[in-house]
């Protein structure tokens, strides 16, 4: 049987990375066979170009940039993505081509044809299943910004507000917004878990 893609996204400190672990638990308790991944940085290459990309104080121009997450999906789809759904598990991927599309495209102003086409390239016809857009009101996110920021968090005031109403005019555009479900990030984790627990039941169901 074939698994299940379910991508979280969203601009930065909207609690991604809590909940993708929260629903890798529950998953797994409840006797799935789970694989949690990211973009930037799956196991080997994507360490090394997460490296680059994040944890580097060096000037990166927007196409390189742009190719550099490219290479990273591509390889995180081909060897870590694909073969789990094959193999019948479910992935759970923080950040896929959304990131790409709002961080490169609109906010580089690489243009979100463009990025979108690279991308499409970069994963080989893949799509996800759903993907789960985190939304926050914009002065809770900034309160919530981590202490210890990467060089994509570094980015300023500006920077991020530009992120937050990209993925929000991501998510009115159909062209670009296929599979999505926008979770609203207001509320302690379980209450925001139970809204993903909601959205991704009927998928659940299907698989079983």
């Amino acid at each position: 049987m074939r698994g299940l893609h379910i991508v979280f996204e969203g601009p930065e400190a909207v609690g991604k990375s809590t909940q993708i672990q929260k629903l890798y638990d529950y998953l797994s308790n409840e006797g799935y066979k789970v694989l949690k991944t990211r973009q930037p940085g799956m196991a080997g290459l994507g360490e090394r170009l997460r490296e680059i990309l994040l944890n580097t104080d060096i000037y990166i121009d927007p196409r390189a940039e742009a190719l550099l997450m490219a290479a990273d999906r591509a390889q995180n789809v081909a060897v870590e993505i694909v073969p789990a759904i094959e193999n019948g598990e479910i992935v759970l991927s923080d950040r896929h081509v959304p990131s790409s599309l709002v961080y490169q495209g609109l906010v580089r102003d690489l243009g979100i044809d463009e990025v979108f086409t690279l991308s499409e390239f970069a994963c080989n016809d893949h799509d996800p299943d759903i993907t789960l857009c985190f939304d926050l009101a914009d002065d809770l996110a900034i309160a919530r910004a981590k202490p210890q920021p990467d060089r994509m968090e570094r980015e300023g005031k500006e920077f991020h507000q530009k992120i937050r109403d990209g993925y929000r005019q991501l998510a009115k555009d159909e062209r670009y917004n296929k599979g999505w479900v926008v979770i609203d990030a207001l509320g302690d984790e379980d209450e925001v878990f139970a809204r993903i627990l909601k959205a991704i039941e009927p998928l659940l169901e299907k698989f079983k």
